[in-house]
């Protein structure tokens, strides 16, 4: 299965830390955010984990949920969560799937649809691509996705950064330009003609080119 933004993300129900989830159920209408780890006891995932735990407040006010996907059991999870406090200073706050038959993982792409085995006898290695973030709206569409590898931890300003561009385009019908942060210009899209653009926006704005009209961010 090949996903792309615009795809509806898979439902799924599995055991997590937190208890059995139904996943569209869960997300409810939030929005929600699913990011993946090859297994548990690797030391970037270790640092990232511990990174979202921290900033679970900024997730909390742009009403999006969190939860982790690791490639290994439910109890192991609970285990390193342990070893993520000691090092990190903040456990897990959020749930973290557990994924011992590869399902989810299957199910986003993250490995081939034919893999073989369960999570006991993979390495990290062997589950090298499950290191993927997915950005999902309301609607259950994903929105956005973000690929590392095993080697370089994630950047979860950027993240922050990404989830408010997509609700403000999700609420405005606008578009953000390269390194966009809250509070800059904006950018009305081509598909929406120069009448229509003055019905949505009695403000106006800056045109550059004819494709290509900047505007103060819409409150």
């Amino acid at each position: 299965m090949s996903l792309r933004i615009g795809s509806t993300a898979p439902d799924f129900t599995a055991e997590t830390t937190e208890g059995t989830i139904h996943f569209h159920d869960w997300i409810g209408d939030s929005w929600a955010l699913l990011f993946s780890h090859p297994k548990d006891f690797t030391p970037i995932c270790t640092t990232e984990l511990g990174t979202v735990a921290r900033l679970k407040p900024e997730f909390d006010r742009r009403h999006c949920k969190l939860i982790g996907l690791s490639v290994d059991p439910v109890s192991g999870h609970r285990l390193w969560a342990r070893d993520i406090a000691e090092t990190q200073g903040t456990a897990p706050n959020y749930p973290i799937i557990g994924d011992t038959d590869l399902n989810v993982a299957k199910l986003y792409d993250m490995l081939p649809a034919d893999a073989s085995g369960a999570s006991d006898g993979r390495t990290a290695a062997d589950n090298a691509t499950v290191r993927s973030v997915f950005f999902i709206g309301p609607d259950k569409k994903i929105k956005a996705m973000l690929v590392y590898p095993m080697s370089n931890g994630r950047d979860f300003d950027e993240v922050l950064r990404l989830l408010d561009a997509l609700q403000l385009t999700a609420r405005h019908g606008v578009a953000t330009p390269a390194n966009w942060h809250p509070g800059d210009d904006v950018v009305i899209p081509t598909s929406l003609s120069d009448d229509a653009a003055k019905q949505k926006f009695p403000g106006g704005w800056k045109t550059l080119k004819p494709y290509l009209r900047v505007m103060p961010q819409p409150k």
